[in-house]
């Protein structure tokens, strides 16, 4: 299944390349909003939620993609330093303690959720370009095949790069509050990102 998505917005309160990081964590989620809606969303999203994200010690980048077409209608993900942020007290106790209109937006507005933790596998190309394509696989791929078609896209001047990310064990973590809110999570095995 590939997706086209144009990329809204990049915010940070500081400013750190992902490019420093091995091995970077990734948080890649997936969802649609609830109808009529959007606004609420963006509101909560770009004056809230992104700055409180990119608050907690290790996150590095913020970035969400509106799809041109099919569904989901968002793709969303947090770059970080490692997997292990991501499993962190400080975001544990984040996603524990949701404020009022996080509340609001994980009950009422967030909708066909899917999120996995995950880590960046493999990466070609030195910058992220405005617009991504994306294939979420929820079996294992053969990565060494998906290494090589990036190799082959980056020879386009017109990719800036590709990913692969892996799902990374979650050691049966208790269910967040924020994921509660939202009646659970689907997830995927891994992710093809150009």
């Amino acid at each position: 299944m590939k997706r086209s998505w144009l990329g809204q917005a990049q915010r940070s309160v500081k400013w750190c390349s992902d490019m420093t990081v091995s091995r970077p964590g990734i948080l890649a989620i997936f969802n649609n909003v609830a109808p009529g809606r959007e606004v609420e969303f963006e509101e909560w999203f770009q004056h809230e939620h992104l700055q409180e994200r990119l608050g907690v010690p290790g996150f590095l980048l913020g970035r969400r993609h509106e799809a041109l077409n099919g569904e989901p209608q968002y793709f969303n993900f947090y770059v970080t330093r490692s997997v292990e942020v991501l499993n962190s007290q400080e975001y544990r106790t984040r996603l524990n303690n949701p404020t009022t209109m996080t509340r609001l937006i994980m009950s009422e507005v967030f909708k066909d959720m899917i999120r996995t933790v995950c880590h960046q596998s493999f990466r070609v190309g030195r910058m992220r370009g405005a617009v991504s394509a994306t294939a979420r696989f929820v079996e294992r791929p053969n990565e060494a095949a998906l290494k090589s078609l990036l190799q082959q896209f980056v020879k386009d001047k017109a990719v800036a790069c590709g990913e692969i990310w892996a799902a990374a064990s979650q050691d049966e973590l208790p269910l967040s509050e924020e994921e509660r809110l939202r009646g659970g999570d689907r997830r995927i095995e891994a992710c093809l990102v150009v």
